[in-house]
């Protein structure tokens, strides 16, 4: 078989399968259920790197199949699944309000995305030649960082109406895009900053339950 099959990849893919089934929920108007599904994208994909260094034996082959694969899974999670969740936000509502204002912010999203991460590859491959240290800073926003950001966004809808809350999504898309693609610098989080980040999506969770 093509590929390389072990544990290393297993909560990587599960980010992936738990993006596409959050798809469905979003294409049947379940947004709630969407989001949810984002976040635990968002958790499988912060444990998965700590999980693969645990195999002492990776091959080199073995290794760097599992940096394509994550990114691979990632554009899915996290740069084209929010989109799509955005996109049937909007086309819900009980009036025309599909745009080519609201795809292009869409579809901005998206390319913002791939372009942060195919640069992100490039650069790492570039820096593990170099040195062996871990990484301590990123540039630019972390794509990941969309599996709490837009979950929170739609929590307004406790307090605003869906027409104000997906305009608000929308644009929460746009802002997020470019800061995926400007160059500053984003702390790398360790253990205690994951389990934080877990704690907080949690609380959104069950925020989104609530809904």
């Amino acid at each position: 078989m093509i590929g390389f099959y072990n544990y290393t990849v297993i909560l990587t893919y599960l980010s992936l399968i738990s993006a596409l089934f959050g798809t469905h929920l979003a294409f049947k108007g379940n947004f709630g259920g969407a989001l949810i599904c984002l976040l635990l994208s968002g958790a499988f994909d912060s444990f998965d790197g700590m999980v693969a260094r645990t195999k002492k034996d990776r091959t080199e082959e073995e290794r760097k199949f599992g940096i394509q694969i994550d990114s691979l899974a990632d554009m899915f999670s996290f740069g084209i699944f929010p989109a799509i969740i955005g996109y049937t936000m909007i086309n819900s509502l009980p009036f025309n309000v599909v745009s080519w204002v609201w795809f292009g912010i869409f579809a901005l999203y998206a390319l913002c995305a791939i372009s942060r991460l195919g640069y992100f590859n490039v650069v790492e491959e570039m820096r593990q030649k170099e040195t062996t240290e871990k990484r301590k800073y990123y540039q630019g926003l972390p794509v990941t960082s969309a599996a709490l950001i837009f979950p929170s966004v739609y929590l307004l809808r406790h307090i605003l109406t869906p027409e104000m809350t997906y305009a608000i999504y929308a644009w929460v898309m746009f802002f997020t895009a470019w800061a995926f693609i400007v160059n500053f610098k984003v702390r790398k989080p360790g253990l205690p900053g994951i389990i934080g980040m877990l704690v907080i999506g949690i609380i959104i969770c069950v925020g989104l339950l609530m809904l």
